[in-house]
């Protein structure tokens, strides 16, 4: 018998988080791994472990690729962590695709459906703009106002956007790759620590993505949709959309708009959130939340020993 825990979120990183081998350990320990992504290699008609596993790196980084890889990856470790634990949360969020993942592990999309939407997703992004002609930039440093205002100056005829609010002093822009190129050296002459590429191939959020957003509008017209087992956040407007209808808008709209994230994990706090629980690979989401809300517990799942230690934190509830 599972039980809710009130101060408990679970949240899923999006794009970004991949790396060839990751969740190899967690394969080795634990079946729900390689079963889940058998499952998404069915739906996808190749083999998702193996691209995952072996690389090359250059495939797993196609929007197309990467999208069902971290979807499966978030879905995989939740599936082990109901296998291994009792408690459950009463929030979950993503950051922009895991907002997908979220929705799986909530019950309002099945797996295979949800597999192959960020599959197509991920193509009607590359579609909509074509491999070098986009780009992202994570700017580091300045204030949220800053990376705004050098984006508008930046863009000149150009899309250049502030894209992903992800924690203080830390704004991934998005656009033409020329404008991004024109705002990445605005930003370090305004005084930002670092302004970097990101190893994406779309330029995500920004309105360059308004042909894509439309296509999978059209395609969620095809899918189920269920009302969320838990409160689940979205990230165009830190609101929870239980009709099927809003659902869709809040994805369609979070395509070619901008992800809150500090938003998000502040109203998950000011519900009474006091732990974090980044599911999937790596910890980019640890990090942030970390600086977001500075007095909450912060942890990661994605091999043997970080769930080991949450585990161990939830041993005697």
């Amino acid at each position: 018998m599972s039980t809710q825990n009130n101060q408990l979120a679970f949240v899923f990183p999006g794009q970004g988080s991949q790396s060839v081998g990751m969740l190899t350990e967690m394969a080795d320990a634990f079946p729900e791994i390689k079963e889940t992504f058998s499952q998404a290699s069915n739906v996808l008609d190749f083999d998702l472990w193996a691209m995952v596993a072996d690389g090359p790196v250059e495939a797993l980084n196609q929007t197309h690729n990467t999208q069902p890889a971290m979807l499966a990856a978030g879905v995989a470790l939740w599936k082990v962590w109901c296998e291994q634990s009792d408690v459950r949360p009463a929030f979950m969020a993503g950051h922009s695709l895991g907002e997908y993942t979220a929705l799986v592990c909530s019950g309002v999309l099945s797996f295979a459906d949800a597999i192959a939407l960020v599959a197509q997703r991920g193509g009607f992004m590359q579609q909509a703009v074509p491999e070098g002609v986009g780009a992202m930039a994570a700017v580091l440093g300045l204030t949220d106002e800053q990376v705004i205002q050098v984006c508008a100056d930046a863009a000149e005829t150009e899309v250049c956007s502030a894209v992903n609010f992800n924690s203080p002093g830390q704004v991934v822009i998005a656009g033409n790759s020329a404008a991004i190129d024109r705002a990445m050296l605005a930003a370090k002459e305004a005084g930002a620590k670092r302004a970097l590429k990101l190893p994406v191939s779309v330029p995500s959020h920004c309105a360059l993505m308004q042909p894509a957003a439309e296509q999978l509008f059209a395609k969620m017209q095809e899918l189920q949709f269920a009302e969320p087992d838990v409160t689940l956040l979205h990230n165009v407007d830190v609101s929870v959309h239980k009709k099927p209808e809003e659902v869709r808008q809040a994805l369609k709209q979070q395509l070619f708009m901008p992800v809150r994230w500090v938003d998000t994990v502040n109203a998950m706090s000011e519900q009474g959130v006091t732990t974090f629980v980044e599911m999937g690979p790596g910890k980019v989401l640890m990090g942030l939340n970390k600086r977001i809300v500075k007095t909450a517990d912060h942890f990661t799942v994605h091999n043997p020993d970080t769930l080991n230690k949450l585990l161990e934190n939830y041993a005697n509830d």
